[in-house]
């Protein structure tokens, strides 16, 4: 028996009695088999089955139904037809619609969520049925929206009434605004078709919320390592996450996780009304020496959409308490070399936290000690050197512990000068040394008058003069510590005849006043000095004072004429003298200003008597005006009266008489 498709819409039987053509009820879809797979299907096969019931065609039913007589046949045919129709009826079960939804859709909180139901039919979107529902928290799903060929249609009185909107021009997109936490629920798209039937797919949308910046606070107290348990180092809190964030502690770059009796980090959590989770962690820890440098801090992990995120608190730091298990003692001052006179400032200190022990300093040399940690010894010298030991006594566990250090004050002794002599006579040499006894090589240098004139501990003075005398200072210093220095003198005389200083002195002093003479003289033994006039006579009784080259005198003399003043020096050895000449010039100069005022009176007196003719003064302007007029330059008038006779003559200059009538 042969079965072929005619065409996609009728079904040909072909047999030995005959052939028949049936119309399918159901057309074939565009995808479905070729007529050639049912032709083979029917001869391999001996049974059909579908959703609403099967067909069985067995080979002896093929071969009967081949050779039974023609009605016979078309009677058995009919039930074959049967069943092939009902199997061709149910051909579109085959072509079911088919839903794809993501698992889960991520959306953080007030933001806007979009879920996705991809489907596949031959039916196009105008004749499929869509409905979206979520499952309430007792499992039951809830209609939300609803949409056919006619309508759309978003349910009344739900939480998303206001707040959704479906796109279905291409994939079929539900939209929730402000997705709030309360829709992490799981959301069902159900496509219903005319033909091909129904399917659903579920997504799950979860909700997400970033805290708020974690904070860390640590303990204010000192944690001791000799408690017996686990101590408070601080705790971190973050607040309003969702889903819940997580609390990491961390010890530099190691994170902290619970040891029972070493380390313990308990975690609480907090539901805030919001509905968002706030979580508190506390540190706990057996602390040790080497925590007092460690850093503490939090790390906060929580999740967003598409990952998670972390964020860090600030370092939080520590205060360890424990005991010393070693003591140092050093000089705190002076930095360097100690001299003697110096102020040496000793320190002891453990290196436990706090400083809770005892501390004793000793001089292993005598004995010494002081309960103190830190000891000033003022103006030291040589016999503080040696050792120094500081001594600690823990109070918690009554253990001792001790450092000693070397301590040495270097020396410098007073200089010692030595010479075979200190006089000399002049011509002669002079050798002289200087020494001082110091704890480190020395330099010496010979100086006088603040001049340095010889360096070395020997000092060499050839063939001696009068300059040659004077002070001369050894002076001794270190030259690896500053300002240790130490010195000598060494005076020098050097004998022989005075020698007066300066020349001849020559004053012009004023009449009848004094004058001040001095006289230095250089010499040794020290010259005696005396005054003297031109008879002989002492003049004067003043001391005379002894100076570092000899002597000197000063004597004041009065001058009343001119005079001479002889200043005579004198020892063993030989004399000097030197002259010192006074003029009187005082009577000479008052004679000079008496003839220079009565010149100057003269002078003044002339003066006024021509005055007094011009007429300038004692009332003669108007005849010197009347006389003006008839006076030229060859006539000047003298008015002579005789003793006989009130006539009076006037005359010229010439001796010419006048009238009186010209007067």
């Amino acid at each position: 028996m042969h079965v072929c498709l005619s065409d996609w819409s009728r079904l040909w039987f072909s047999y030995s009695g005959g052939s028949l053509s049936l119309p399918l009820l159901h057309h074939l879809p565009p995808h479905a088999a070729p007529p050639c797979r049912f032709l083979a299907l029917l001869r391999v096969s001996d049974s059909f089955s579908s959703s609403s019931g099967s067909v069985r065609l067995t080979s002896a039913q093929l071969g009967h139904l081949q050779h039974r007589p023609p009605a016979m046949a078309l009677r058995d045919t009919g039930s074959l037809l049967v069943g092939l129709l009902l199997l061709f009826h149910t051909w579109g079960a085959w072509a079911e619609v088919v839903v794809s939804m993501e698992d889960r859709v991520e959306v953080s909180l007030r933001e806007t969520a979009q879920i996705t139901c991809m489907f596949t039919s031959d039916d196009g979107i105008g004749g499929m049925t869509i409905q979206w529902s979520y499952v309430t928290r007792s499992g039951e799903n809830q209609r939300i929206y609803h949409q056919d060929s006619l309508m759309t249609n978003v349910e009344p009185g739900t939480p998303y009434t206001d707040r959704i909107s479906v796109n279905s021009t291409g994939d079929i997109v539900l939209s929730i605004r402000n997705v709030q936490l309360e829709d992490e629920v799981e959301f069902v798209c159900l496509v219903t078709s005319l033909t091909d039937g129904s399917a659903e797919g579920r997504t799950k949308l979860l909700v997400f919320e970033a805290p708020n910046l974690p904070t860390i606070e640590g303990v204010q107290t000192g944690i001791s390592v000799n408690e017996d348990h686990p101590s408070v180092i601080g705790s971190c809190e973050v607040k309003n996450g969702y889903p819940k964030p997580n609390i990491t502690w961390y010890k530099g770059n190691t994170p902290l996780r619970s040891i029972p009796d070493v380390v313990n980090v308990v975690s609480s959590i907090t539901t805030e009304s919001s509905g968002l989770y706030s979580v508190k962690s506390e540190l706990r820890m057996k602390v040790e020496k080497e925590d007092k440098d460690a850093q503490f801090y939090c790390e906060v992990t929580y999740f967003v959409p598409g990952g998670m995120s972390m964020t860090e608190t600030s370092l939080i730091n520590i205060t360890v308490y424990y005991p010393s298990t070693a003591v140092n003692i050093w000089v705190e001052s002076p930095k360097g070399q100690i001299k003697e006179g110096d102020t040496i400032e000793l320190h002891c200190s453990g290196n436990g936290n706090p400083q809770t022990a005892i501390f004793t300093i000793r001089h292993l040399l005598d004995d010494t000690t002081w309960e103190t940690n830190m000891l000033v010894l003022e103006n030291v010298t040589r016999q503080n050197s040696g050792v120094y030991e500081c001594i600690s006594m823990d109070m918690d566990t009554v253990e001792e512990i001790s450092q000693n250090t070397s301590l040495f004050v270097h020396y410098l002794g007073r200089a010692t000068v030595i010479s075979e002599k200190n006089e000399v006579y002049q011509g002669e040499d002079l050798n002289a040394t200087c020494n001082a006894v110091a704890s480190l090589p020395t330099e010496t240098a010979w100086l006088k008058d603040d001049k340095v004139i010889a360096k070395g501990h020997i000092l060499t003075l050839q063939d001696t003069t009068f300059d040659t005398a004077g002070t001369y200072v050894c002076k001794v210093t270190v030259p690896d510590i500053e300002g240790m220095e130490t010195s000598g003198t060494l005076r020098v005389y050097v004998q022989g005849p005075p020698e007066i200083m300066g020349e001849d002195f020559k004053e012009i002093g004023t009449f009848d006043s004094t004058v001040d003479l001095s006289c230095n003289v250089r010499g040794f033994p020290v010259p005696k000095i005396t005054w003297t006039n031109t008879d002989g006579k002492d003049i004067s009784t003043s001391p005379q004072t002894v100076t570092e080259e000899g002597a000197e005198s000063v004597v004041s003399v009065k001058v009343t004429s001119n005079m001479i003043v002889f200043c005579n020096a004198s020892n063993e050895y030989g004399a000097d003298a030197v002259t010192f000449s006074i003029k009187a010039k005082g009577n000479g100069v008052i004679i000079a200003v008496i003839i220079i005022c009565i010149l100057l009176l003269a002078i003044l007196g002339s003066v006024l008597y021509f005055l007094y003719k011009k007429g300038k003064i004692c009332g003669r302007s108007g005849k010197q005006d009347l006389t003006k007029e008839k006076s030229n330059k060859d006539n000047i008038v003298v008015e002579m009266k005789s003793d006989n006779t009130e006539e009076a003559i006037l005359l010229g200059v010439n001796g010419e008489k006048q009238p009186p009538n010209d007067q």
